[in-house]
């Protein structure tokens, strides 16, 4: 079994904690079941959020869903000038036999934007 990376992301509408919640656990599901995998697979997971969002930890709705013996950590994404706002990033670590190819990166709503490249 090999160590894998899986990016993501989501804007949110509003800066509260409830819609956060809502919408990274959104993020988080359909990473797990884009690629087929269970919380047992998960190694860690870093979240970042942009400057303008405050109300919660984006790590708080992972624990909501169960994901509650996996290390997790989130980060103030950099200030950039003109970045899309209220968007919180996930990149996870996996232990999966998919290869790198067939990894299903998850940009979900406005956020495909970021990464055309590797949004499915």
């Amino acid at each position: 079994m090999a160590v894998r990376a899986v990016r993501g992301a989501v804007q949110l509408e509003r800066d509260e904690a409830g819609h956060m919640d809502e919408q990274v656990g959104a993020l988080l599901t359909a990473i797990l079941e884009r690629n087929a995998l269970s919380a047992d697979d998960l190694i860690s997971i870093w979240f970042t959020a942009t400057p303008d969002l405050h109300s919660d930890f984006p790590a708080a709705a992972a624990r909501k869903l169960g994901i509650v013996d996996v290390p997790l950590i989130c980060a103030q994404e950099l200030d950039i000038a003109g970045a899309m706002p209220r968007v919180v990033r996930v990149l996870a670590h996996i232990e999966s036999d998919r290869s790198r190819a067939d990894i299903a990166h998850v940009y979900l709503g406005a956020a495909a934007a970021l990464r055309k490249d590797i949004a499915q």
